[in-house]
């Protein structure tokens, strides 16, 4: 095998839970199992330790966003009402403070030569406006031979947030999709969000895990009772459960049933679990663990991204598991869809096709094959 030497560039790592650091953690430990030199580059978290002694990675730690944007410290409701739009005001105009980044990670390469492969992963994306500001079109000095920007959501693209980022960023995006090598994006239809002067860039290289990893729990349990479960963020309007749970909560008297919620967004579905003990409201935890736990249940439940450049990587887990998954679209609820699940007919499961293709082995051999 030609050992390589890897640079990856993130925000999120390890024990952090979220898509974007799965990413990142999961390529850097199937790299280091094959006998690759990793060396990777994000702020680090509190538990990395425990990663570090179990994997022969050479970590460079950027610091925390220091940033922070000036709030009023009170807690009345025009107070509370003034940090929230000054807080998402200061990150849809001037991507802040979370383009602090772009700096930490400019200075860091800086000071790094000699690797055959940088992956860049966002989001956010001032990881690659990051990368972008030290890399030479040329060549010259670069900290890499290739950079591979890896995008999970589009950013100028995107189609599930509520507002659309400035025109003003279409330069830093134009910027850093000139100057990479190749654009690598999870799903086929995810280039819809990138400007079409960059398509001959783009690679479609899926989210990867460690199919061994996945425990399948045997603990037997009522098996007259129909227990299904959400693991992930909701967004309102886009990806917004409330429809779903007011419906399911009109049948809580018809069928015996608990939906278990697995959620960094729980306001929108306290109000839900107050009202009937059908719905069952959960922090988030480990990715491993929560996949112990949904390989116990009957269904697992998607709720759609609007339009077609993001795709919930949420799903490759439940692929793995191969459980029935029902789709659940915000603004559009299948009631006959969702009866049908809870009468255990699963004929209109969402069928993943080729779930070998998300095996962390294959992944990254599609990002090694990008440097021959």
């Amino acid at each position: 095998m030609n050992k390589k030497k890897i640079l990856i560039v993130t925000y999120g790592f390890y024990p952090e839970i979220s898509p974007r650091s799965f990413r990142a953690t999961e390529l850097a430990k199937e790299f280091v199992r094959q006998g690759h030199e990793v060396t990777v580059v994000a702020p680090a978290k509190v538990g990395l330790e425990k990663f570090l002694s179990e994997y022969a990675v050479d970590f460079i730690d950027i610091g925390e966003v220091t940033w922070k944007v000036p709030v009023l410290r009170s807690n009345s409701s025009i107070a509370q009402l003034f940090n929230r739009v000054m807080v998402r005001l200061s990150s849809l105009w001037f991507e802040y403070p979370l383009i602090q980044l772009k700096g930490k990670v400019s200075k860091a390469l800086k000071k790094l030569k000699g690797f055959d492969l940088l992956i860049s992963v966002a989001v956010p994306y001032p990881i690659h406006w990051g990368v972008s500001s030290v890399w030479n079109k040329k060549g010259d000095g670069n900290p890499a031979k290739t950079w591979v920007a890896d995008c999970g959501d589009p950013y100028m693209g995107q189609e599930n947030d509520t507002f659309s980022p400035p025109f003003y960023f279409a330069w830093l995006e134009k910027s850093f999709c000139r100057k990479a090598d190749y654009l690598s994006l999870p799903t086929e239809n995810s280039y819809i969000g990138y400007y079409p002067e960059f398509h001959n860039k783009i690679v479609v290289i899926p989210q990867g895990f460690k199919f061994e990893e996945y425990r399948i729990n045997e603990t037997k349990r009522n098996e007259n009772k129909l227990i299904f479960g959400y693991g992930g963020m909701f967004i309102p309007g886009r990806r917004d459960p409330r429809e779903f749970l007011e419906f399911l909560v009109s049948l809580e008297n018809e069928f015996d049933f608990e939906f278990h919620v697995y959620t960094s967004s729980p306001q929108y579905v306290e109000s839900f679990a107050q009202r009937s003990k059908r719905i069952k409201l959960f922090p988030v935890i480990d990715r491993l663990e929560l996949m112990d736990r949904f390989s116990t249940m009957d269904f697992l439940v998607n709720f759609t991204n609007v339009g077609k450049a993001q795709t919930p990587s949420k799903l490759i887990d439940y692929a793995i598991l191969g459980k029935p998954i029902i789709n659940i679209e915000t603004g559009n609820l299948n009631n006959e869809l969702v009866l049908e699940f809870l009468t255990k007919n699963y004929s209109n499961s969402i069928v993943i096709p080729n779930p070998e293709q998300y095996r962390i082995e294959n992944v990254c051999s599609q990002f090694l094959s990008l440097t021959d």
